[in-house]
This record gives C-alpha cells, structure tokens and sequence, in this order.
C-alpha cells in the first residue's frame, strides 16, 4: 500500500509547530522547512556577547491552548515546559513619579487601583474588566477557536437570540473611546489603551472588542524557565518525537503546482519536497508577493502597506539597572501618547518620545542578578522597512530618546552590549511585511474579518501564522496552526470518503460528502 502523500509546512513558527504536532500525532507524513537555524519564527533569541537573550514575545498565556495540545497526544505540557504563574502581571511606570501594578488576583489589582486612583476608578475596573470577560465568552468559540467567517456568518453562530451577544462586544466603537466609561484617569485610560498594541494596532483606531485581550492576560500570565523560545523547542520536539521532519537553514524559494494544486516545494537549492498539502506559516503577504511564486500568489491576498500593523525597534541588551525596582514585564508610558500614534501611523517615523515596554529576563523567578541582566526593549515603529526604513541616525535618536523616557520613570539603564533590531532588519526576516509584526493592523470592525483563513484559493494550499486568522500573538497563532491543520485533516478525510469504492459485482460509486470550510 503507498505512503500517504506528506504535508510540506514552510516555516516553523508557533503556527506552523502547533499544525505539525496535530497533524503528526494523526499520523500524516510531515517535513517543517524552516529559513533560521532553530525553531520558532519570531520567538527567538540573539546573543549579546555570547549571552542569549530572547529576542520576541516575552508574555505566556492562555496555557490551557498548550495543555490541550499536548494532552492529546497523551503527554503533559509540565513534562516538556517548566512555567511559573506570575502573581504580578506587570509594572508600569508614568514620568510624574507614579506607578501601579497589576496583578493576578482582581481583587489585589481592584485595590492598587483604589489607592492608586481613588474609589471611582477602582469602580471602573470592576465594569471594565466584566465587559472585557463578556467580550472573551461571547467570541472565544464562536471567533478565536472557529474558522475564519464573514460578519454574516458571525452572525449566524451567535443566532437570533444571541443578536445582543453579538452587538455588546462593541465592534463600531475605538478602544480608546470605549475605556471612557470606565476611566477618568488618564494614566489609567493609557495603561489599557496600550492592549491595542498588543496585536500591533493604535488605541485611537482599534476596535473596542480588543477589550477582550485583558480578560486574556488576567486568567494567567506565566514566566517559562529558560526563556519564552523553550516553548517553541518543546513543540518541535513533541513533533519530532511523532515521525515530523525538520530541515533548518533551508529556504523555501517556490510551491510547485500541479494541474492547479499545490503538490511540494522548491528550496533555494534546486531540490524539490513532494508533498499532499503545503501548509505556509509565513506572513500572507509574501504569498501574495509572489515569493513562492505566480500561482500561489494569485490564491491570497496580502496586506496593503497603508493597512499593516506595528513594527518596532526592538534592542536585547546586558545592562546594569539602577533606580527602579523592576519586574519581569514593565511598561513606561510617555507623556503624550497621542503624539506617539500620530508620528508612528501618520507621520510614518519613529516617535519622538517613545513609551517602552522592558522585559528584565532575569527578574520574576528569584532575586535579580548581581551584575549586568537581560534586556529586551520594545518602542513601537511604523512597518516601512521596505519602502522608508529609519535612517542609523533616526535609529540613534530613538535609542537615546528610549532612555531618557526610562530615565524620567526613575530607571537608568547602562548597556555592556545590545543588539538593536528596527523595521527593516524585520523585513529581513520577514519578507513583504515591511517589519509589520502582527499582519493586518485591527482598525475598524472589518478588519478581522479581513484576515485570511486556512484555506488559500489554490487548493492544496494552506495559510496559518499571525496574519491569518484569528490573528497575531503567540496564543492566537497557536490556533491557527490548530485550525489549519483540522482543515487538512478535514478535506483529506472527505476526498478518502469520496474515492469510489469496490462493490460486489464490479460496480463503484463515490460517496457524496460536503468537505468543512476553514
């Protein structure tokens, strides 16, 4: 009998290690080419004179995605990964001297808020964070865990009776003018504008329904021993351990068609993978760029340049930290945050006076280190590294102008040795997004329903990443390598149902079947 045709991934980030797990575990031939020498796409370290420091997402949550993941190939996430729940979600830090913590405990963070800002906004919190989980509920399996659909099949899902479900997840109004009624403070009024930026977006643009993000942060954030690319380690070995084949340092330069499906790939190299399916976890825009060439091209659509997310300029360093007690996630907001998203989606520069977000890598577990830490700093950028990328110069204002803003929270920084990463250094490494980190930035209600979903329009092909749906972030493409990949398992389920099949006295038919839409 022969081998069934494998399924080829192209690139092995989070979304494309979930799919390889799910699809390896169900038995199906699979061989992950990858670019980079290790896997995990974005999540990634750098060294810093030979110290490795995480160079991408640096938040683990919504656990229970990776639990469920590996609970069904009959292991357990706490076998592969050692993760610590984080009572403190994070620090931040304003330039008048003030700062709160929020925690993982509501009732702790109510009254950090009270003392922070008095009775009424702790009384905000209470609305804000209810709208935040009922915006959760109303689209964790009917959105996030689903395949992609239109407003109208959205719709449907919810149901007549659900019509004011639907309607209360507060999809025509900003983010930021939304957080209005629940908060007076300005500081306050910041500090959750900014989870927009948490899938790349401006809080002055972002639809409301971003609230939900919150409720995400507040059932857990853990810190994972050894650094957030342990979790991208632990799933190429899972798969590895199920029959899945890795091949790193190997570009993927084509997808090979074949009577108008896609049937393998071509590396860089001139060799050839033959493949049933090819599944891309790399940004749309590349395929629809034509990178992979003119038939896969045609089959999705990219993001136009006006309509992409943040990018950033991103800095690992080892530093010495004076002056502030710092945790492992601390956010410093500037002092005009519409300045900010004015110069980074208007103007198309870099801001000015930047916040930061400082992940201290080697606080949170213990006591900090005597000597130079770990740093990853983030400071927001507009995704033109391919068309006007910051000039050396630009990029040294900015750097400078990132410690001043630490410097006015209290915080001085003095680097051994950094390593700054800026848009075009992200185009680099990820071709046709201009540095855009997140794909389609959530401006206006349509927006999600702009990405693209598994299936391309080239059949064989497939899509799974941050720029598919249900969107950017670590636990968001965690689900569409989980969609992706049932998608695949799905169609090829329905084409072996409807092979025709032997019948006693030499007749055969095929049996009807309507293959699920992903």
């Amino acid at each position: 009998m022969a081998q069934e045709a494998g399924v080829v991934i192209i690139g092995a980030g989070i979304g494309g290690l979930v799919a390889a797990v799910q699809l390896a575990g169900a038995g199906v031939p699979v061989t992950v080419v990858e670019r980079m020498a290790t896997p995990g796409g974005k999540l990634r370290t750098v060294a810093c004179e030979g110290i490795a420091v995480d160079a991408g997402p640096t938040v683990f949550t919504a656990r229970w995605i990776f639990e469920a993941l590996f609970e069904s190939l009959g292991e357990r996430l706490d076998d592969h990964l050692t993760l610590v729940k984080s009572e403190r979600l994070a620090r931040h830090a304003w330039g008048d001297g003030s700062s709160l913590d929020l925690w993982a405990d509501p009732a702790r963070s109510r009254d950090a808020i009270h003392a922070f800002a008095g009775a009424a906004e702790a009384r905000g919190f209470d609305s804000f964070r209810a709208e935040s989980a009922r915006i959760w509920n109303a689209l964790e399996h009917r959105y996030m865990e689903a395949p992609v659909t239109t407003p109208v099949g959205l719709a449907f899902r919810f149901g007549l009776s659900g019509m004011g479900e639907m309607l209360a997840i507060n999809p025509f109004q900003t983010l930021w003018k939304a957080l209005g009624k629940h908060f007076k403070d300005p500081r306050l009024h910041q500090l959750y504008g900014r989870y927009a930026t948490y899938c790349g977006a401006s809080p002055y643009d972002a639809t409301a329904t971003l609230m939900l993000i919150a409720h995400l942060e507040a059932r857990g954030v853990w810190l994972v021993e050894g650094g957030m690319h342990k979790v991208a380690e632990a799933l190429a070995a899972l798969a590895t351990a199920r029959g899945a084949a890795f091949r790193y340092n190997a570009h993927v330069s084509g997808i090979i068609t074949r009577n108008g499906r896609a049937t393998g790939v071509q590396l860089a190299d001139g060799e050839t993978i033959v493949a049933g399916d090819v599944l891309a976890n790399c940004d749309a825009s590349a395929i629809a760029d034509g990178r992979f060439g003119p038939e896969a091209a045609r089959s999705v659509t990219g993001t136009p340049p006006g309509k992409r997310s943040l990018s950033a300029l991103v800095t690992m360093m080892t530093a010495d930290a004076r002056g502030f007690d710092l945790d492992r996630h601390n956010v410093f907001f500037s002092d005009d945050y519409a300045r900010e998203f004015r110069q980074i989606f208007g103007e198309g520069r870099l801001p000015s006076a930047p916040s930061v977000y400082v992940c201290a890598q080697d606080r949170g577990l213990g006591p900090p280190p005597d000597g130079p830490e770990r740093f990853q700093l983030i400071v927001n950028a507009p995704a033109t590294g391919d068309d006007r990328a910051p000039t050396p110069e630009e990029i040294s204002a900015c750097q400078t102008a990132t410690l001043a803003a630490l410097a006015r929270c209290g915080l001085t920084l003095t680097p051994r040795a950094q390593v700054p990463v800026d848009p075009a250094m992200f185009e680099t490494l990820f071709p046709s997004t201009g540095g855009a980190l997140y794909g389609r930035a959530s401006h206006g209600w349509q927006a999600s329903f702009r990405r693209p979903g598994s299936r391309t329009g080239l059949p064989g092909l497939w899509l799974a990443g941050g720029s598919a749906h249900p969107g950017a972030g670590v636990p968001m493409a965690a689900l569409s390598g989980r969609l992706a990949s049932a998608a695949i398992l799905s169609a090829r389920a329905s084409t072996a149902r409807s092979r025709p099949m032997a019948i006693a006295g030499g007749m055969s038919m095929p049996k009807a079947t309507t293959a699920n839409m992903a």
